[in-house]
């Protein structure tokens, strides 16, 4: 879903300067009409795609770490030596270019394949049959993976879901707002995990899971067996009990089946009520909006999203909103759900032919549950995102972890931290004992303004506005005992990446 940037900057096949290449600093420029960038790092220079694989951000934008560049949107990142994708949320890598020095002038020339990833087979030699449960961000980012990582075992990936792992991100973003394609969103093809033999059973409902015979059956009696298993069942919507609550105006929005019928709706509706000012409750809301209803936000709090952004933060996004012509009803719950309407409290009511809740999800741990593994508000699971159960791994929304950058044991439920999970399951599942210490990154789209958020703060004692907030251009700084536990920028995407890189190094 990567779009092709414009071409700009000088015509790298014709030559630049080496003084023109200042050590770590990308420059962009093109070959024919591929925009094409340049990296001197020490006496090595690296050309590869000027385009992340994910969304098409501009890489000359992003930052470059020793040999590595990071996407200034989202956050994945690349090998500057062979282009492949190093860690999520993309999943394709970028093209390298060949180069050439003459003197002090460096041209570009012909245009390479990536290298492929390098074989490693750990001493204990590896499963013979992998099963992953959970067609979400973690599932099928592990599954990638573990092809990738040269695993030629039998991998089978069991999904609820009745579509292939989907871009859930924009199921309330711009899929729903209608300026995204459909074939945007699956993640692959059908096709694509027959190609890597990858044994696809889609709307499978694992209803046991025996860890000491290492076998899982479903709610049609089949049977899996595995070596090495993946829990990755996500997480659940929270369902509010409200009467009218099974009304057919009222939806939740998950899975793709789900953003499906809201865009249904929406064709005819014209005036809808969202229950919740979470991050999914005003993407909805600014979704409805970009396609002409008239929206209203109900929600107990009296800030949007104070809890996670702060006050200042907070005002701010209900201003964003609020411009666009979202009207607030904040510090109320409605009471029911009627034909044609939402009731608030003192029979103040609001005209909805489309309700949509959005109060938060719960992680989905009733398998694990069953199965005895260790339990807390999550899947208990260590720095090698392994289970209380050999040979068990959990990733996504639902796995609870030692974060070496908190000190705390933590549960984030972002897309990006699933699919850098699954990343990192996948690898241990083969042995390689890779510690999973990512600092958690998210993003957050409301209209033309996105938020981008690196690292964990449950609590803070101290907020740091740097900028101008009303300008939508600042770096916020949550902080607690004097240490940044976490930074929120808007309009400043490079800030953003050198935050996330101050706080990998603990420099912050």
């Amino acid at each position: 879903m990567a779009a092709q940037a414009e071409v700009s900057g000088p015509d790298l096949a014709q030559g630049v300067e080496i003084g023109q290449l200042a050590e770590g600093q990308p420059l962009l420029g093109h070959v024919g009409d591929d925009p094409v960038m340049v990296v001197r790092q020490g006496r090595d220079i690296f050309a590869v795609d000027a385009t992340c694989t994910h969304y098409g951000g501009p890489l000359a934008e992003g930052l470059v770490v020793g040999d590595t560049v990071r996407c200034p949107w989202h956050h994945a990142c690349f090998s500057l030596r062979t282009g492949q994708m190093l860690r999520a949320p993309a999943l394709n890598p970028i093209g390298c270019w060949a180069v050439e020095r003459d003197g002090d002038l460096v041209r570009v020339r012909e245009k390479r394949e990536p290298a492929p990833a390098p074989r490693r087979t750990p001493a204990g030699g590896e499963p013979d049959s992998i099963v992953v449960v959970g067609g979400g961000a973690a599932g099928a980012v592990a599954v990638e993976t573990l092809r990738h990582e040269g695993y030629a075992g039998r991998i089978t990936l069991l999904s609820a879901d009745a579509s292939v792992p989907v871009d859930r991100p924009n199921l309330s973003k711009d899929y729903l707002a209608g300026s995204a394609p459909e074939d945007w969103i699956p993640l692959r093809s059908k096709d694509f995990y027959a190609e890597i033999g990858v044994e696809l059973h889609l709307e499978t409902h694992v209803s046991s899971l025996d860890t000491n015979a290492r076998t899982l059956e479903t709610r049609d009696g089949r049977r899996f067996a595995y070596d090495a298993l993946l829990l990755a069942t996500g997480a659940e919507p929270v369902r509010l009990p409200l009467p009218g609550g099974d009304r057919p105006q009222v939806h939740y929005l998950r899975t793709l089946a789900d953003s499906r019928s809201i865009i249904q709706a929406a064709e005819t509706a014209r005036k809808a009520v969202v229950l919740g000012a979470s991050f999914i409750g005003l993407e909805v809301a600014a979704s409805l909006r970009t396609r002409g209803l008239e929206v209203h936000v109900v929600a107990p709090e009296t800030i949007p999203m104070e809890r996670v952004l702060g006050r200042d933060v907070g005002e701010f996004v209900r201003k964003l909103h609020q411009d666009k012509g979202v009207i607030f009803h904040l510090g109320k719950t409605a009471q029911e759900i009627q034909d044609q309407q939402v009731l608030l409290p003192d029979a103040e009511t609001i005209a909805a032919d489309l309700v949509v809740i959005g109060v938060g999800v719960r992680p989905d741990v009733a398998l694990a549950e069953r199965a005895g593994l260790a339990l807390d508000r999550g899947v208990v699971v260590d720095e090698f995102l392994q289970t209380s159960a050999p040979g068990v791994f959990a990733a996504g929304d639902l796995a609870r972890w030692p974060d070496p950058h908190t000190g705390e044991r933590i549960r984030v439920e972002h897309w990006v931290v699933a699919e850098r999970q699954g990343q990192t399951a996948a690898r241990n599942m083969l042995g390689r004992r890779e510690r999973f210490d990512a600092v958690p990154f998210f993003w957050s789209q409301h209209y033309e303004t996105p938020i981008n958020y690196v690292g964990h703060a449950e609590r803070w004692d101290e907020v740091r506005i740097d900028g101008d907030l009303a300008a939508g251009d600042c770096r916020i700084d949550y902080r607690l005992g004097g240490r940044t536990l976490a930074v929120a920028t808007i309009g400043r995407d490079l800030a953003n990446l050198e935050a996330e890189l101050a706080l990998e190094r603990g420099s912050i």
